[in-house]
This record gives structure tokens, sequence and C-alpha cells, in this order.
């Protein structure tokens, strides 16, 4: 069911036990008062009679005359006068007599002074009167034809204009809903338009800041996002595919080669040396690519836990070296630390190690003497300064040096996919670090990597590995 056929039949609800209890109020209190005046007007005849009984002495005939005319044209009390020995001394018409008043009905009368109830839509009072020092029982009964007809009539006009009013409103409701869900389903037709060959739709506002606008606010922004994301993946296919074909079409050729009989034993070795070359170059292709994976998974699915700086850096280094001996790595600590949480972040060891090691070889391989060195300072943040002394970075690459697969101006001094420092870049930013470069043509470059420590700050002492 739809949010606005729900709202409708809600609404209409909602009115309806309203409009039903507004009803229910005021039928019962028009009944209330119909009850209470003619209650009064009872009394009133049961007066009026009682007095012209015993006051003015008024014949029984001559009232009797009277009740019987009347009853002709309307609905006339019934009046009936008993003394306290239950002697009836008058009655409008004995025949017709509705109320058959009892001994026990006039003891009430005579103990409370008065009495009222209903009987089969009669209205009865009794009064005790007072004449020449004795009591009197009165009683008065009559049924208020005119009454019932105007409470008939009150609730027909209530079922009629109940009717009328929830047929209105649920008019009114599916009027409103609509125009209320317009821009709703103006959404839902142009969202039901976007698909990935135009991510750059988006979804029109309503020119106000109610809730409608900031949905479309945030859907537009979730579509930013997703054609960054397109858009990124696409770079990524076509910088992979690039690099790929080379080295494949490096292997292709060689082995082509290879299947000539003619060619020499120095060129076959030759030719597999080469072939072997560019199949490490994929293979280091391969597994970059696979860490970058890695590093872009949902922080949620990867797992964290206290690991020491130190002895990261230490292993990134025995790696690097085991995989080109002729690296070198410096690794200073300028302070001291009393335990292993002042030199531990929460982390992910194999991420951090092949931030690390990418960092040790980028440093490397652009200098002339291979060499690269770390130095790590202690404080809320641990901070490690990754300094070479190489070529250096042209100004106009470093804006562009952590985007993958770029490759800068110094490209041709080195082996590389450019992978390594956007790798590196995100996985300083899944352990809420930050990492930031400043580079001087032919003088070096210096990354700097800042990550949240566990420990408190320490005091500095300078210690050389």
């Amino acid at each position: 069911m739809k949010i606005r056929t729900r709202l409708i039949i809600l609404f209409t609800v909602l009115t309806i036990v309203i409009l039903s209890l507004f009803a229910t109020v005021i039928f019962q209190s028009a009944k209330k008062s119909r009850e209470r005046e003619y209650y009064d007007l009872l009394k009133k005849e049961a007066l009026t009679k009682a007095n012209l009984f015993f006051n003015a002495r008024v014949e029984k005939q001559t009232l009797q005359q009277i009740y019987r005319n009347n009853r002709k044209t309307l609905n006339e009390v019934e009046v009936a006068v008993y003394d306290t020995a239950f002697v009836l001394l008058y009655h409008d018409a004995l025949d017709i007599d509705f109320v058959k008043e009892d001994h026990r009905m006039i003891r009430d009368i005579y103990s409370k002074g008065q009495i009222q109830f209903f009987q089969q839509g009669w209205q009865v009072v009794g009064l005790s009167y007072d004449f020449d020092g004795r009591r009197y029982a009165i009683t008065a009964a009559g049924y208020d034809q005119y009454g019932y007809n105007k409470s008939d009539s009150l609730l027909v006009s209530i079922f009629l204009v109940f009717g009328v009013s929830i047929l209105f409103i649920v008019v009114a409701g599916i009027f409103f809903s609509r125009k209320a869900f317009e821009p709703v389903a103006d959404m839902i037709s142009k969202a039901k338009s976007i698909s990935v060959s135009n991510l750059d739709m988006r979804l029109p506002g309503n020119g106000s800041k109610d809730e409608l606008a900031d949905l479309a606010g945030t859907f537009n922004e979730m579509l930013d996002r997703l054609e960054s994301s397109f858009d990124a993946q696409k770079r990524f296919v076509s910088n992979i595919s690039h690099e790929l074909r080379t080295p494949l079409s490096t292997i292709i050729t060689e082995l082509e080669l290879s299947a000539d009989n003619g060619l020499t034993e120095q060129q076959y070795t030759a030719a597999i040396r080469n072939a072997l070359n560019d199949s490490r170059r994929l293979a280091r292709l391969a597994n970059s690519l696979l860490d970058f994976a890695k590093a872009s998974y949902d922080p949620s699915e990867i797992t964290f836990k206290p690991v020491r700086i130190d002895e990261l850096l230490l292993d990134a280094r025995q790696q690097l070296q085991k995989a080109d001996p002729t690296y070198k790595v410096d690794i200073h600590f300028e302070g001291d630390f009393e335990n292993d949480e002042e030199i531990s972040v929460n982390g992910n060891l194999y991420l951090l190690k092949v931030a690390f090691a990418n960092l040790f070889e980028n440093g490397c391989k652009f200098s002339d003497e291979r060499q690269s060195s770390v130095s790590v300072s202690f404080g809320k943040d641990i901070t490690l300064h990754f300094s070479d002394h190489g070529i250096g970075i042209a100004p106009d690459d470093l804006p562009s040096i952590f985007t993958p697969f770029y490759r800068g101006q110094n490209g041709s001094f080195a082996d590389g996919n450019g992978i390594g420092l956007s790798l590196t870049q995100k996985i300083v930013g899944l352990h809420k670090g930050t990492i930031s470069v400043t580079s001087t043509p032919n003088l070096g470059t210096t990354f700097t990597v800042m990550l949240p420590a566990i420990g408190p700050p320490v005091n500095s002492l300078l210690i050389k590995l």
C-alpha cells in the first residue's frame, strides 16, 4: 500500500472517530437537556393541578374535562393525587391510568420528597405536596412526543452531516495528498530515468527548505558520489588495461621470437630473461592491485589491533631488502618510550607494512644512492618522516602524485605502475591518519605520515638504529 493511500485512510479514520465523538456528545447533551426540561414541565403541571384542586377547589369533573379536551390535540400530562393512606383523591383519567401507582411508589414520594423515572418511554415524577397541615402525594406522567421528534430529527441531521463530511474529507484527502506528493512523484519519475549512461542527471528541488528538498539534496549528493565512483572506475580500468597491455605485448613478442628455431642460445636466453622480467612486472602489478582492493574495503570489515610502529618499520625494511638487497633503509627514533602503548597504533599489520614498504621503496628507487630514511617522533600522534636525497618531484606533479596510475615527469627514472602512493594514502586514511609531501627537484623528497597513538606523549631522546 502506498504512503498516500495510507495517509488518506488514516486521516479518514481519525476524522470519523473525532466526528463520532463530537456527534455523540451533542446528541447525548440534547437528550439529557430534553429529559431535564420535560421533568421540569411535569413538575409544573403537577403543582398547577394540585393548586387548582386544593386552593381553587375546581371540581374534579371540570379538571378531567379539561384533560380530555387537551388530550385530543396534544399529549396532555396525566396527574394523580393521593393522601397518606394511599387513597386516590383525584386522577385525570383513571380508565387510562398509565403509571399504575402502588404503595411503594407513594412511600418513596413521602420519604424522598420527589422522585422521577422512565416507564416505557413515558417520564414520571412524584412530588410531596403540603396543604392545610396535611401531606399529599402527586404524580405526573407524560410522553414527550414533541421532544422525541426533535431528537429523531437531530439524529437524522447528525447522520446526514456525518456522511457528507466523511465524503468531503475523503475527496479533500485524495486531492491534497495528490498535491502534497506531486514533488515525490516527480522525483520518482526523474530517478527512474537515471542510469549508468546519464549519471549527470539530478533530482529537481522544490525551491523550499522542507524535508523533500533535503531528500532531493541527499539523493543528488549520493549521485555525485556515484558519478565520481563510476568515473574513477572507468579511469581505473583504462589504466589497468594500459599497464597490462605493455608487458603482455612484450611477453608475446619475446615468445614469438623464441618460437623461431634459428635463434642462437644467447638470443633464447635474452628472450626468456625479458619475458621473465615482464612477468615479474605483471606479478607486482597484480599484488599492488590486490593490496589496493584490500585498502578499499569497508573499515568495519578490516581487522584492527594494537601494533608497534618500530616492529612494523623493521619488518617493512626486511621485506624491501629481501626483494632488492641494494636498497638501504635507516630508521631513527626521536624520543624514548616506556611501554608498548606509547609506540603503538590501532591498525592492520599487513596494510601498514605495505604502506611503509611503499614509502621506503619510493625513496630508494628514485635516489642514486638507493637509500631512504625514516625518523619517528612520539606524542599524541606518532609522526613518521620518510626522506630521501633523490631526484625529487616536479612542482606540477605534486598535486597528482596520490592519484592512482599517475606517473610524473620522473617516471622514466625508475619502473612503476603509479599505484604505490595512492595505495599508501588509502591505508593511512583507513587508520585515521594523514599523509603529506614536500619535495625539491634534485634535492630530495619527504613524506610525513601522522597516525593516532594509543599511549601518552613521551620525552625526546635521539636513538639511531
